[in-house]
């Protein structure tokens, strides 16, 4: 069962940022599709705890503005999770901000470090694509980043990215033209089949 599977009404999700049990039980529901999100794209497993954590104190604050028209819950979320990766990167050197990185590191203890690490060791070729995306413009690698490593169908991907569907198709068929001849180039240097994330760009209508 996918977290989709357990899509809150657009009133439940609208209240957890006032009501706690609701909160825990639609962390519960997306947390794990939510790290997945965040390790597909970043390799230490505090940074990927720190910023699940900062993904759902987005989401208190947004949750009154959610609406079941914008999209299933989990589009919803990978758009704010989007986001917040996007500006860690852009922050450069990832200077430590105190409130901000104990509020995630209070929710993992070493167990929790060590199954991090074995999903962000899962998620090893989906970074090597994510890394070869630089060739494409920001609005197809946003495409392509949810329906490819993140598994959304393109509907999904508009309604996170807030686009037509039409849009989304287009960016995504340039998407793919350019960086399917990159990857397998890159494939036949590197010396096979084991090394191949081509895969990844096999996507859901």
């Amino acid at each position: 069962m996918g977290p989709d599977d357990q899509v809150e009404p657009a009133a439940e999700v609208a209240r957890i940022g006032a009501d706690p049990g609701a909160f825990e039980t639609f962390y519960r529901a997306y947390v794990e599709a939510v790290q997945n999100f965040v390790a597909r794209r970043v390799s230490d497993p505090y940074l990927v705890a720190d910023l699940t954590a900062e993904v759902f104190l987005a989401a208190i604050d947004a949750a009154v503005t959610y609406r079941q028209a914008r999209g299933t819950p989990i589009a919803w979320l990978y758009g704010i999770a989007r986001r917040i990766v996007a500006s860690e990167y852009r922050r450069g050197e990832r200077e430590h901000r105190a409130v901000g990185r104990l509020a995630g590191r209070r929710l993992v203890d070493d167990d929790d470090i060590a199954r991090l690490e074995q999903r962000i060791d899962s998620h090893r070729q989906a970074r090597l694509l994510y890394q070869s995306l630089d060739l494409l413009s920001d609005g197809e690698r946003a495409v392509l980043e949810l329906v490819a490593l993140d598994g959304l169908t393109v509907a999904q991907a508009a309604q996170a990215l807030g686009i037509a569907g039409v849009s989304a198709r287009v960016r995504l068929h340039r998407a793919r033209r350019l960086l399917r001849g990159q990857l397998e180039g890159s494939t036949e240097r590197s010396g096979g089949p084991a090394a191949n994330p081509t895969h990844f760009l096999e996507v859901r209508s």
